[in-house]
């Protein structure tokens, strides 16, 4: 009898551990969150945020069935499948890919009963924005958020102590602003005085810079498309002031017919003044860029926020959705991952990301530039442009010696449309992501103004320009496939790739031949212009 009441005693005990361990288990996320000079204490830690201190994050839930969504893109941009550019809605996206209404409500739940906020929600259930304390964090995240010395630049950043977990069921796949390791900057450069650099002096904009028109003059050199009917949306981590733009225009002696919209996506100004210490530099000349190819758009839209998956998620969802996108900003993700969710819904809803490649050389001397680098976007080089006078047609094209290129520092395994070009290039990876895909005049040749109190001639430069030049300019191609019955082309690199193999490709594209960023510019596809510029009314039709 002691013997069975033992026994009892002993299985009672192990029940209840089990069931206080299902109780308590904690559910990991699905992606990194870490950095490794925390993780490898090479950054020493000097402090603790402040537990009453405020914070805004979003939390992302991870995507269902993403290995039908994987092989329903290869479909989608097979030119032989019956899915060929049968682009979802967001809603059509959301039921098929989206997470369910159930787990999506369980966030929401678990974010209230652990003190946060929620202050935003999305149509496509991804995000869920919540503001709370840094002890609300620390509590429902089981982390510790510490302040540290960063190893390489002359400042402290916050970030937590180890991976975060939840008591959720099921995992979430991502928490954005956990730290702020890497602060996002444009793509843009200065010309150094101290060095020659080949300047314009053939633009139609003061100085004898190149105007926006000026690359539309180059690279499509027509008149008949506008991007009539299309919108581009702008990636931007500020606000601007237009009246650097009405300037721009007064002072190019042109007029702007196309209604732009600043829209917030996380509650970040839209308005943004130097004497607010507020640089609208990049702002401004994405929008001449991007207007200046497709002077006819049905609108721009200014996508301002503060965190990547807010930005990326608000373009997604967005009504209408703009089918041209760029973002000539680049950071460095704690997991290179992190927003493919946002990447792959562009692509399943025929939306085409644009990204600035850089202006640091190639991505193996001037290090991680991200996203260009990712499998899901369009990376986007620099060349040096000359053409025949102000407003007139391609002359000459080299690859601009600061072009970021390269093979893939963050490992982004190489997409299955790139490995026929990677297969025939010396210099290319077998395995990973090679980049630039195209590329487009960045030269320190343009007009620009901005911050309310100047403008300049040939001071500037970057992919930053050609990033929303190609926006631009994608936006005459779905103006002319809608014209001729036709779904917008979506995600153009498996199209451009096969154009590039294709006898057509020299009437299509400007093959770029000359010039380095520590990788040479070749006949065909390199690492530093990609397939190249794209070539007068060519490559449109």
């Amino acid at each position: 009898m002691a013997r069975r009441l033992l026994t009892l005693s002993l299985t009672f005990v192990v029940s209840m551990t089990f069931l206080n361990v299902i109780c308590h288990a904690e559910s990991r996320l699905l992606t990194r969150h870490m950095r490794d000079t925390v993780s490898y204490g090479e950054a020493r830690q000097v402090g603790h945020l402040p537990a009453t201190q405020t914070m805004r994050l979003v939390l992302a839930l991870p995507l269902r069935n993403e290995a039908d969504l994987d092989s329903y893109l290869e479909d989608l941009y097979d030119p032989t499948s019956t899915s060929y550019r049968q682009f979802l809605t967001v809603e059509e996206f959301t039921a098929r890919y989206g997470p369910t209404q159930e787990d999506y409500d369980a966030v929401i739940r678990f974010a209230r009963e652990n003190g946060f906020a929620v202050v935003g929600t999305s149509r496509n259930r991804v995000n869920v924005d919540v503001q709370g304390s840094i002890a609300t964090i620390e509590k429902a995240f089981h982390i510790t958020m510490g302040i540290y010395q960063h190893p390489t630049e002359n400042r402290t950043f916050f970030a937590p102590d180890r991976e975060p977990t939840t008591s959720l069921s099921f995992p979430l796949w991502h928490i954005s602003g956990l730290d702020n390791y890497s602060i996002p900057h444009s793509a843009l450069k200065r010309r150094d005085e101290n060095n020659v650099h080949s300047l314009a002096t053939t633009g139609s904009c003061p100085g004898q810079s190149f105007c926006g028109s000026d690359m539309r003059a180059a690279y499509y050199g027509g008149t008949a498309l506008t991007g009539k009917g299309q919108s581009v949306g702008l990636l931007e981590y500020a606000g601007t002031d237009l009246v650097d733009l009405t300037t721009y225009y007064t002072n190019a002696k042109q007029t702007n017919n196309v209604p732009i919209t600043l829209k917030s996506v996380d509650g970040t100004p839209t308005q943004c003044l130097a004497s607010q210490g507020c640089d609208d530099t990049e702002q401004t000349l994405d929008m001449t860029q991007a207007l200046g190819m497709a002077p006819g758009l049905a609108s721009l839209v200014m996508y301002i926020g503060s965190s990547d998956a807010a930005l990326f998620n608000g373009m997604a969802t967005a009504k209408p959705l703009n089918y041209n996108l760029s973002s000539s900003w680049y950071w460095s993700p704690a997991d290179p991952k992190t927003d493919d969710p946002y990447f792959k819904e562009f692509q399943a809803q025929g939306q085409t990301l644009f990204d600035a490649a850089g202006d640091n050389r190639s991505w193996q001397i001037g290090g991680s530039i991200w996203p260009a680098d990712d499998a899901y976007v369009v990376s986007v080089g620099g060349t040096d442009l000359t053409t025949t006078g102000p407003g007139g047609a391609w002359k000459s094209e080299t690859a601009w010696s600061d072009s970021g290129g390269g093979i893939s520092p963050n490992n982004i395994p190489i997409p299955t449309w790139q490995k026929k070009t990677a297969s025939g290039c010396a210099s290319c990876s077998q395995t990973l992501r090679n980049g630039p895909d195209v590329a487009a005049n960045s030269n320190f040749t343009f007009y620009v103004c901005a911050d309310q109190t100047t403008c300049t001639s040939n001071y500037y430069g970057g992919t930053s320009f050609a990033a929303p030049m190609w926006a631009g300019w994608l936006a005459l191609v779905n103006q002319f496939e809608v014209a001729h019955g036709h779904k917008p082309v979506g995600f153009i690199n498996p199209a451009l790739y096969s154009v590039g193999l294709g006898t057509k490709y020299n009437t299509d594209l400007n093959d770029i031949t000359q010039g380095s960023n520590g990788y040479n510019a070749t006949k065909g596809y390199d690492l530093v212009t990609g397939w190249g510029s794209p070539k007068a009314g060519g490559l449109i039709k």
